[in-house]
């Protein structure tokens, strides 16, 4: 039995294309492995906090020499960590903004890429950093108001979402990663409607087979 992490950054609600596509992913999961369990995080609509001075002093100070101050600014962080770290499978519905992540999946990836949590760090060594999180899986699901983000694309250049998702979670141990694109959102109309059918496939192609799907 696994758990799967959903986790939608877009603050729109019906009208976002992500949250509809992450949710027929989820909704295919279950169906094919009905004992694994999903928790669901909305950071469109409840964004983790932003970094402070006194979260970055708590993080960077041992747990033993902590104040219960430090413990109380880490608290949402060790909330995240720890159920990141109980995670098999993360699902992330991203829509782009600017080209970019929206930024309150920005504050979550900030407060999850913990050293001595999720990486380690050590300075003599003569590669100094560790990934913690190895054998989880993702699946990104990206919504965009134009199309040719997806590699090989005319965007692709301007796509800034897979390369830093990559760069993050893979520093963490996450660098199992699939990617899902659905564009044409500003558009609309039959631009739209393809897009959408064709991430609908891709979907039901990452979720059909639990070796494949499980695959790392």
């Amino acid at each position: 039995m696994a758990q799967l992490l959903r986790l939608d950054a877009s603050p729109r609600q019906s009208r976002s294309h992500t949250r509809t596509l992450v949710g027929e992913f989820v909704d295919q999961w279950r169906e094919a492995r009905p004992d694994d369990t999903v928790i669901h995080r909305d950071l469109g609509h409840r964004p983790p906090p932003h970094l402070t001075e006194d979260w970055i002093a708590a993080a960077f100070t041992t747990p033993d020499r902590r104040t219960p101050a430090m413990h109380a600014a880490l608290a949402d962080s060790d909330e995240l960590v720890d159920e990141l770290l109980d995670t098999d499978v993360l699902v992330l519905g991203v829509p782009m903004y600017n080209f970019g992540i929206p930024a309150m999946l920005k504050a979550y990836i900030d407060n999850i890429v913990r050293v001595g949590r999720t990486f380690a760090f050590d300075p003599a060594a003569d590669a100094p950093y560790t990934p913690l999180t190895a054998g989880k899986r993702a699946f990104v699901i990206v919504g965009t108001g134009d199309a040719g983000y997806d590699a090989g694309g005319p965007l692709a250049h301007m796509n800034h979402v897979e390369p830093y998702l990559r760069t993050a979670l893979g520093f963490i141990g996450i660098d199992d990663l699939e990617f899902v694109y659905t564009g044409n959102d500003e558009f609309g109309g039959e631009r739209l409607r393809r897009s959408l059918e064709s991430a609908r496939e891709r979907v039901a192609t990452l979720t059909a087979d639990r070796e494949s799907a499980m695959a790392s």
